[in-house]
């Protein structure tokens, strides 16, 4: 008779939390979570539940701060009281486990590691989170790696497909630190990007306004506008080669695809960047071996909040990129 109860315990806990994520929720937030972002912190209250899911209720006014609708870039103060619609959270297990060669990949891809910051150098193809059909990003497989942090989030992103250097936060207070610096430019970033074309020497910046559009297809664009939000990139030629460039990119705003779109603007273009390359380009970069975008995170650095040191973190280039710089080079 003990396995039945037993099991009938559990399916009425089952039951039980599903009800619970079935009743409006109303958060009250404390001076830990202020200073965050309202997005940020329902994906870190509803793990489980996908982004672009938390945009859409955020956009359709399902949560509230105050009684009162909000935008998903909205800071929290301490005191709000957050509405939290009924939502179904995903239990732990229905995310699937990463396989045994990501995990290994990206515990060797750990740049920098200390009580309260994770510096990986991402891999290309690798999402930073869940979301738009993909349930396994970076930030989810390292919570799997580390099941004991209490706290592991994304303090900025990287596309899909660009590699490199990608921060994530082990303790709150780090998270409001680095996302303060970034507002200020206190975090010094250098991307390496192979252009196509011959980038002019004195062509030091890329100074045009971007704004973000999404087409009938679903697909997000950016393009260059002078109603967007004001955007500056700096350059400088590191290497040329016969119909490419590598140059240093240093993006001093922060915005969605902004080197991507400066190299396009500039008429330089980034050697395999399927959005903003021509398709003709990009196949015969593929029959000479690159079959992904030539964009890399290749440094960060920034003071320490507790000794005010500076802590410079470098991500070295992957083998295909690598070994397409030599091939180049002959």
């Amino acid at each position: 008779m003990a396995k039945p109860e037993t099991s009938n315990r559990q399916a009425h806990g089952d039951q039980d939390a599903k009800e619970r994520t079935s009743k409006v929720q109303f958060l009250e937030i404390t001076e830990d979570s202020a200073g965050q972002r309202i997005d940020n912190f329902l994906c870190a209250r509803l793990k489980g539940v996908p982004r672009t899911r938390i945009y859409r209720i955020v956009r359709k006014g399902e949560v509230r701060v105050n009684k009162g609708r909000i935008k998903a870039d909205y800071k929290l103060q301490s005191g709000d009281v957050v509405r939290v619609p009924p939502i179904r959270v995903a239990e732990a297990n229905e995310l699937p486990q990463a396989g045994k060669g990501l995990k290994e990949a990206l515990e060797q891809a750990v740049l920098y590691e200390d009580d309260s910051l994770l510096i990986i150098n991402k891999p290309s193809g690798l999402a930073v989170h869940g979301g738009s059909g993909i349930k396994l990003g970076l930030i989810e497989t390292l919570r799997q790696l580390r099941p004991e942090a209490r706290f592991l989030e994304l303090v900025h992103r990287l596309d899909r497909d660009t590699s490199g250097c990608v921060m994530v936060a082990k303790k709150r207070s780090m998270l409001r630190y680095l996302h303060d610096l970034l507002r200020t430019n206190g975090v010094t970033k250098h991307y390496q990007a192979l252009v196509v074309g011959k980038w002019p020497t004195r062509k030091h910046k890329v100074d045009v306004p971007l704004q973000k559009n999404t087409l009938q297809s679903g697909e997000r664009m950016v393009v260059a506008d002078p109603d967007g939000k004001p955007s500056l990139t700096r350059y400088e030629v590191r290497q040329r080669f016969s119909g490419y460039t590598l140059v240093q990119a240093y993006p001093v705003s922060g915005r969605t695809h902004q080197i991507r779109v400066h190299c396009q603007f500039a008429g330089h273009s980034i050697a395999g960047d399927d959005k903003y390359t021509d398709e003709d380009t990009n196949k015969r970069l593929k029959a000479m071996g690159l079959r992904r975008l030539f964009l890399h995170a290749e440094s960060l650095a920034f003071k320490l909040p507790e000794t005010g040191k500076w802590l410079r973190v470098e991500a070295p280039l992957d083998e295909q990129l690598q070994s397409f710089l030599t091939q180049l080079q002959k």
